[in-house]
């Protein structure tokens, strides 16, 4: 496994670049708002994949002089904007170019998720939202092909119905999965470890990712 902490050019974006021995895929992370690469609960979701033989990448969507900028937290085309250049760096990258892409989005992240895959159209294989706010990307929603898993906990009612507003807008592949008894943030026991199988899951079937 190689891991390497890098900057992401034009914006100076910290982040952190895991492969596993001959990945075929890689997913990118896309936090929400009041998180960064830094996030545990992304942090496992990235160690599951990179376990099952997936590249990872996690990198702070704002700089650190904008994260308190409630603005710029909500800035759906802001947030979206510096995936689309991230995403465009790691396909310039020897380890990254090329790879089968998918994108994992949480809470705003999500969005921006969204709307990088329909800026992206093919080059995006995959998405995944945990905890996601799809609702915010609602316009282009029609315009995103990849196949594209919701992953909602059950006991998060205001967020599954936004889910559900946005799941009926997606043309492509769907799926909505609702965690039994899980909060927002998926801290029960058990709650994260259902999110990372739904998620390996729809990344092996749809990137096709070489399991290890």
């Amino acid at each position: 496994m190689m891991k390497i902490d890098v900057f992401v050019e034009p914006y100076g974006l910290l982040g952190n670049l895991q492969w596993p021995e001959r990945a075929n895929a890689l997913v990118v992370f896309a936090h929400g708002s009041g998180s960064s690469r830094l996030s545990p609960r992304n942090i496992q979701v990235a160690d599951a994949l990179n376990a099952k033989g997936m590249a990872t990448f996690l990198f702070d969507l704002l700089r650190p002089e904008e994260e308190g900028d409630r603005t710029k937290v909500f800035d759906i085309p802001l947030l979206a904007s510096r995936l689309v250049s991230a995403i465009q760096w790691l396909d310039q990258e020897k380890e990254t170019g090329g790879l089968h892409l998918g994108l994992f989005g949480a809470s705003t992240g999500a969005a921006a998720a969204l709307v990088a895959a329909a800026e992206l159209g093919n080059r995006v294989e995959a998405v995944v939202s945990r905890g996601g706010r799809p609702d915010l990307a609602m316009e282009v929603l029609p315009e995103v092909h990849a196949p594209t898993l919701l992953i909602v906990g059950g006991a998060d009612t205001e967020v599954i119905a936004l889910n559900k507003a946005a799941f009926a807008r997606l043309h492509g592949p769907k799926s909505l999965e609702i965690v039994p008894g899980a909060s927002h943030l998926f801290g029960e026991r058990g709650a994260l470890e259902k999110v990372i199988g739904h998620a390996a899951k729809w990344f092996e079937r749809y990137l096709a990712a070489e399991t290890t």
